[in-house]
């Protein structure tokens, strides 16, 4: 099987571009490598593919094994799309050395512990990393320049979400997937503040908050399920708790209903109990806190 696809190492036509391989696993699977990132196209458990990820795999392509690879960057709909993610990555991975970005060291503690290694982008402007976690710092004139409905009074901001707000008010410092992935960041997150600064109205689809307030506001006075387990007393069924509008804490009522397992799917927010139709259960229970 790996000798189905030869060994292709292609170098990028602009200056600094990182040298991008492909080939087969020791599996089979189609791989590839970016400088001293690596790619899989993995068989995903439902069917399909993912996109896995690996770190300076000191070996040939053509000895790298599954176990090689950590966690699940997305859903891959076939080859094409595997190669254009690692197109992605090359042309990223150009344009940060473009950047000169500088690997520097501070005597920093930040809101997640002792900076262990920063990154300088610009003056006034660090990343900084940590045991566990780590964030942008902006001087006080650079977070004066973050508009007031992102700005972080003391200048930080986590690596998870918030380092998008640096992103969009100093995007020369960042390559075209990073502002990409920080416009679909804030869109998620804030979509009140990218209106706002963009002039702009968010259509549903285009951001998660914005629809989970649309799906709150239509079933507030829904059974939303906010726990489920398959039924060993009721063969077929999934067994959940339900409350109205998805609520929880203390004094909030909870009632129990069966539902078909193969109609049993979560969406985006919630399964939406449908009354006419998923039974009121009080039977046993295979919830501990119901027995």
């Amino acid at each position: 099987m790996n000798a189905s696809l030869p060994l292709e190492t292609l170098q990028e036509p602009t200056s600094g571009s990182p040298e991008v391989e492909y080939g087969h696993s020791a599996e089979g699977f189609l791989v590839a490598r970016v400088g001293e990132t690596a790619f899989a196209m993995l068989p995903a458990r439902g069917g399909g593919h993912y996109l896995a990820l690996g770190w300076r795999i000191g070996k040939p392509i053509a000895e790298w094994y599954r176990a090689d690879f950590y966690g699940h960057s997305g859903a891959l709909a076939d080859q094409a799309a595997f190669r254009s993610k690692v197109a992605e990555n090359a042309e990223h991975q150009r344009e940060k050395r473009a950047l000169g970005r500088k690997d520097v060291r501070f005597a920093a503690n930040t809101p997640w512990g002792a900076s262990q290694g920063a990154t300088l982008y610009t003056d006034g402007v660090v990343c900084h990393s940590t045991a566990g976690h780590g964030g942008f710092h902006l001087s006080a004139e650079r977070n004066r320049r973050v508009h007031a409905m992102l700005r972080s009074k003391g200048g930080w901001y986590e690596e998870d979400a918030e380092w998008a707000a640096v992103a969009i008010t100093f995007p020369h410092l960042f390559t075209a997937f990073e502002r990409r992935c920080a416009e679909r960041t804030l869109k998620d997150s804030w979509p009140d503040a990218w209106e706002m600064i963009f002039g702009t109205t968010l259509q549903p689809g285009e951001s998660r908050e914005k629809d989970r307030r649309a799906f709150d506001h239509a079933h507030a006075r829904d059974w939303i399920v906010v726990s489920a387990i398959t039924s060993k007393h009721e063969c077929g069924f999934v067994e959940v708790v339900a409350t109205l509008g998805g609520k929880r804490g203390p004094g909030t009522e909870e009632r129990r209903f069966l539902v078909p397992s193969g109609e049993y799917h979560v969406g985006r927010f919630g399964f939406v109990i449908d009354e006419a139709r998923h039974r009121l259960y009080g039977g046993p229970s295979d919830f501990v806190g119901w027995r």
